[in-house]
């Protein structure tokens, strides 16, 4: 794939495509749905903070008058609360070309889901892995659907404990949850893509970490309130890699896209290599049966 300095430059026209993004009242995903609009595709900001989200929508409306924008309530942290947006999906839209699954939380306190999960895992993964199994019946009836995990570089310091995957026997560490949930991220793109190879309608899946970018995820933490002013990039930078791995015709599923500078903190979009734990096969069924478990939702890939 060309490692030019791919921009939002080389979006296409997305007039009459439908783009779901997760998480759009800031950062990444308010960037995202910002460019998705003013590329025409109509946009459903699925948010938790519906009043944050009617604010960023106007702001767009106001920069691209043509914007056609939905702003619908989705709480990652409710198993229900993904079941009823996926049903106003699927009762309200014939097509969904792009899910971006771009929404989580980051270094924040121990706490649960409203079904017990640890936050960032039941947020980051689960939630989304609940989410993306409701709407996969639309994704297949749309030609040419694809499906976008978001990861981290952080996923480097994930090792996800099976036995332990709410952190109810150990001592919570915050950061290394991040880590188990980020590469939760990658082990769900990659079991997905291979249980989806040989299917005809199959959407394509691929994955994208932003490097380090500068946004509201990280409020909690006081390292990186010190240190992104040297290291980070700005959020229209750092959503390039999800935009690429959104629209990029050259994409193949289970490619994984993050930025081309010194260990992928900054630059222009190409495709990266996760690391070796991240490609091990047998955690990724371990976790992708135990998600089904989990969330009580079956793919229907067949």
């Amino acid at each position: 794939m060309s490692k030019s300095k791919w921009s939002v430059e080389n979006i296409p026209d997305l007039e009459g495509k439908v783009v779901i993004v997760t998480g759009a009242t800031s950062g990444l995903g308010e960037e995202a749905a910002k460019i998705f609009s003013g590329k025409r595709a109509t946009v459903i900001m699925a948010v938790r903070n519906t009043q944050k989200g009617e604010s960023v929508a106007q702001k767009i409306r106001t920069e691209f008058p043509f914007a056609k924008i939905e702003v619908l309530n989705l709480d990652l942290d409710s198993l229900k609360s993904v079941q009823t947006f996926a049903a106003q999906i699927l009762a309200n839209y014939e097509r969904l070309d792009i899910l971006i699954n771009n929404a989580g939380v980051m270094a924040c306190p121990f706490s649960k889901t409203a079904d017990g999960f640890e936050i960032q895992m039941g947020v980051n993964h689960l939630g989304h892995f609940a989410l993306t199994g409701h709407l996969m019946p639309l994704l297949k009836k749309t030609k040419g659907s694809r499906i976008v995990a978001t990861s981290s570089i952080a996923h480097r310091q994930g090792n996800i404990d099976f036995d332990d995957i709410n952190w109810e026997k150990r001592k919570y560490v915050t950061g290394k949850a991040y880590g188990d949930s980020k590469i939760a991220n990658l082990y769900f793109a990659y079991e997905l893509a291979r249980k989806m190879k040989g299917v005809s309608d199959a959407p394509l899946i691929t994955i994208a970490h932003p490097g380090w970018t500068s946004t509201d995820l990280q409020r909690h933490s006081l390292m990186f309130r010190i240190l992104n002013p040297i290291f980070s990039q700005n959020v229209a930078n750092g959503v390039l890699p999800t935009l690429r791995a959104a629209v990029d015709n050259n994409a193949k599923s289970g490619d994984y896209f993050g930025p081309s500078g010194f260990l992928e903190l900054k630059g222009f979009p190409v495709v990266v290599s996760s690391n070796e734990l991240s490609m091990d096969e047998s955690k990724a069924k371990r976790l992708w049966n135990l998600s089904e478990k989990l969330t009580n939702v079956q793919y229907q890939l067949g």
